[in-house]
């Protein structure tokens, strides 16, 4: 029954309590690894941190540009994310389908915007950017021909390149941050009912 075997594997975890601890040096940190190819490798504190519990970026080598490539995307998204989940809570672009009235709280907009239909638009035009230039710049970083993330727009970018890198690395925590964060929002706009500031 479903009892004995939940009794069973809480024996066997507790049993590890009391094994021998290993005398093997064990290390989260990857020497010559993507860490050195890559800015990023820093907690939020700046300090260093080489951190891939996983070990995803050595046993998909050939795919670390598209793992950099897909955090630069969500983060970027989920910072947008963010400031459009606080923003709604106040302001509303102009349309009976985005009202107050019709949507009065932010978190019920996705349902309420996909039975009306602009949902619709939203995914038809994000699915047009990722064929006219998200597909072509993944190929031409697969050739090396760009870096993850990297679609010229350097109109502000620092032209010293540790200041740059710098802007890249602010760039990653932030991005860190907010696909946190956009999850948390959720979660607590649905749990309180309230919107911004959520409680």
């Amino acid at each position: 029954t479903m009892k004995s075997v939940a009794i069973l594997a809480a024996l066997a975890g507790s049993a590890a309590a009391f094994s021998p601890a290993t005398t093997g040096k064990a290390s989260t940190a990857l020497q010559g690894s993507v860490f050195d190819d890559y800015v990023g490798a820093v907690d939020f504190r700046g300090k260093e941190l080489k951190w891939d519990p996983l070990n995803l970026s050595e046993t998909y080598e050939p795919f670390q540009g598209w793992f950099r490539e897909c955090e630069l995307r969500h983060g970027r998204t989920a910072m947008l994310a963010v400031m459009g989940f606080i923003a709604t809570d106040y302001v509303r672009i102009p349309g009976d389908y985005f009202s107050f009235e019709t949507i009065p709280k932010t978190v019920d907009a996705h349902d309420a915007l996909i039975a009306s239909g602009p949902m619709w638009n939203l995914l038809l035009w994000i699915g047009l950017f990722d064929l006219v230039i998200t597909a072509p710049a993944v190929q031409a970083m697969g050739n090396g021909e760009r870096e993850a993330g990297d679609f010229g727009w350097m109109w502000f970018a620092p032209k010293d390149k540790a200041a740059f890198d710098k802007k890249r690395e602010s760039e990653l925590m932030n991005g860190r941050l907010a696909m946190m964060a956009v999850g948390g929002i959720a979660t607590q706009s649905i749990i309180s009912g309230h919107g911004f500031p959520y409680v």
